[in-house]
């Protein structure tokens, strides 16, 4: 973490082995470097996950009735069939996993 390291830069420099130039500079150096990292990583979870959803298809191959728990089995690296277990499922005690996979179905284009 942010403080631990700059704890540390401050025990190296309580104890003489850092000049309080060499502390500023290594201060800056960690927060500069700790907002860049935090700034990137904000922008690449949120593209990733943009590009993925973009490329949801129905699938062509693997399809029980209009494809759509193979795309999202291609998508999110689970395998269709706890797809269709979950679909299942929400529609046996919710009742409304039906309607979700028939909403997926008409607007989700097909590979």
């Amino acid at each position: 973490m942010i403080s631990d390291e700059i704890k540390r830069l401050h025990e190296l420099h309580q104890a003489g082995a850092l000049s309080d130039a060499e502390f500023e500079q290594a201060k800056a150096k960690v927060l500069s470097s700790s907002s860049t990292v935090n700034l990137n990583k904000t922008t690449s979870a949120d593209g990733t996950f943009a590009a993925e959803l973009n490329t949801l298809r129905r699938s062509r191959t693997d399809r029980w009735l209009g494809g759509v728990c193979g795309g999202l089995a291609r998508v999110s690296g689970v395998d269709a069939w706890v797809w269709r277990l979950v679909f299942t499922l929400f529609t046996i005690t919710f009742g409304f996993g039906f309607v979700i996979y028939l909403l997926l179905w008409i607007f989700v284009p097909e590979e």
